[in-house]
């Protein structure tokens, strides 16, 4: 075919073919539709690979459509109500029940024929209540008739009814009735010199097999056809598989950092005891962060039993220190706080719970030892704090461990999540002496940010826990701020935000080193 390229003739899709005869330059994606006798989308589909191949070119179209509604059609079958009432009026009917019933009129249409020969002057009422014609009326009628006519020609476009039709439109628009106004989306199509080329074409000569067959091949028939070809580079329909929760990756790569570098995780319930989540922990008693508003306390059941072995040197422990050489809190440990059941406030309770089982010989000395899991808080909900949330924690149990291997263990964790640089500012937490807070420079705000918390556990929780004051490094870190930024989110409600199109479209968490 002249000015078509036959490898573009070639890939000449099925649906395409239907469409090119109807092509020409300023026609719309729904009159394509009814000349073709298509669906929108089979239309649709075969214009957008037309556009790929750079044939036409599709602009948006929005335009008011004038359609006819129930009364309009009964309009067009029996004319419209006035022309009725003039017409009985014609026959001799004077009263209301008469006219109404010669003219098939109910009462609405009835009320709005007499308003309308009022108006025109049309209409007298005499005093015995009847109505008489006044006139011929022929204005009015030849109105009508043209308002009927017009109803007969819908479906149109509003923009291409000429100077009469609009008069006409707007009448009709003023009677709330007979037309419904469709505000409609269409394309328009452009025709590219390729395009114009391949409107000219008579596709009913083109001789392309649509596919290679079996019997092609054992006949050796494909030596003298010549096939449609396929173009693998189009643009198809994304088909969204499975895939993991962006979060979920997240916690996974942190996990492989921890197991890369030789610690074993620590597993335990949500549901903990104050006993083992803050008592263990030497927090006092009395502390703020017990309080209601901060913790998350069960109704049923309340409280459990503590092991009593536990219990007596973690009491022993806050009342005069334990013989840790401190004095402890100096007060009198209280069975039924230690024995409520609460939602974790921090995974520290599996560390507490890792030290008890290696004094019971289940865990082996030295040891390392991490967790990233969930904890809860009584948290009002913004976009930097949440109620439920990731941990990640990780203690060092060796008797000859130091504080600046604590910094070494930090340092090259935040590396790995992609802060080189952190700092540590000293601070203050019940169970560790020393105590630091970690901040990490953000390379993208160009300010330190506060990320967790960590130090080396004090006497009252080695020695009462494990029986020997053994160096334990320990830290704290709340994983959802650590990796909020690399989704390129500035809320952490974001991260957990039941959006299909997001966890369908976030990229992937990878590791540093593949970044």
């Amino acid at each position: 075919m002249k000015g078509v390229p036959e490898e573009i003739l070639a890939s000449l899709h099925p649906l395409e073919l239907k469409v090119i005869p109807h092509l020409k330059d300023g026609i719309t994606l729904s009159e394509i539709v009814a000349k073709a006798g298509m669906q929108e989308v089979e239309a649709m589909r075969a214009l957008q690979w037309l556009e790929n191949k750079k044939a036409v070119s599709l602009e948006n179209l929005n335009h008011t459509e004038v359609l006819l509604d129930e009364n309009g059609k009964k309009a067009i079958a029996h004319g419209l109500p006035e022309m009725r009432f003039i017409e009985a009026l014609r026959k001799g009917a004077k009263t209301n029940s008469d006219i109404s019933k010669t003219a098939k009129l109910n009462p609405q249409e009835y009320g709005v024929s007499v308003g309308l020969l009022k108006k025109d002057g049309l209409l007298d009422i005499e005093k015995d209540n009847t109505l008489k014609l006044i006139g011929e009326g022929g204005e009015l009628q030849k109105r009508m008739e043209e308002a009927v006519e017009f109803l007969k020609k819908l479906p149109r476009d509003a923009a291409k009814l000429s100077k009469k039709e609009q008069e006409v439109l707007k009448g009709l628009k003023e009677r709330k009735q007979y037309i419904i106004i469709k505000e409609r989306k269409d394309r328009i199509i452009k025709l590219t010199e390729l395009g114009v080329a391949l409107a000219k074409t008579d596709v009913k000569k083109l001789d392309f097999a649509e596919r290679l067959t079996a019997d092609d091949l054992k006949t050796g028939a494909w030596k003298d056809k010549k096939y449609r070809s396929y173009d693998v580079s189009i643009n198809v329909p994304r088909i969204p598989m499975g895939k993991e929760h962006f979060v979920q990756e997240a916690i996974d790569y942190i996990r492989r950092i921890w197991i890369e570098m030789g610690f074993e995780e620590m597993e335990g319930d949500y549901v903990q005891s104050a006993f083992w989540d803050l008592d263990a922990l030497f927090v006092p008693q009395d502390h703020p962060a017990r309080e209601t508003q901060d913790t998350f306390y069960l109704d049923h059941p309340r409280s459990t039993v503590v092991p009593r072995a536990a219990y007596d040197r973690v009491r022993e422990a806050h009342e005069n220190g334990g013989g840790t050489g401190s004095k402890g809190w100096r007060y009198t440990f209280s069975r039924m706080e230690t024995e409520q059941l609460l939602l974790r406030t921090h995974t520290t309770v599996l560390s507490a719970q890792t030290l008890w089982a290696i004094r019971e010989g289940r865990k082996p000395v030295p040891g390392k030892y991490f967790t990233v899991s969930k904890v809860f808080r009584n948290e009002a909900l913004d976009w930097k704090h949440l109620f439920e949330f990731n941990q990640v924690e990780g203690i060092v149990v060796d008797p000859n461990v130091t504080f600046a291997q604590l910094i070494g263990y930090l340092k090259l964790f935040f590396a790995k999540m992609g802060f080189p640089d952190i700092r540590l500012r000293p601070h203050h937490f019940p169970y560790t002496e020393p105590s630091v807070e970690v901040d990490v420079w953000h390379p993208k705000r160009k300010e330190w940010v506060e990320l967790g918390g960590a130090g080396v556990f004090r006497p009252e929780v080695t020695k009462t826990l494990i029986g020997e004051e053994i160096p334990v490094l320990a830290w704290g870190i709340g994983m959802e701020r650590i990796i909020v930024e690399y989704f390129d989110l500035h809320d952490l409600r974001d991260l957990y935000r039941n959006d299909i199109k997001q966890m369908r479209d976030m990229k992937r968490f990878i590791r540093i080193e593949e970044r």
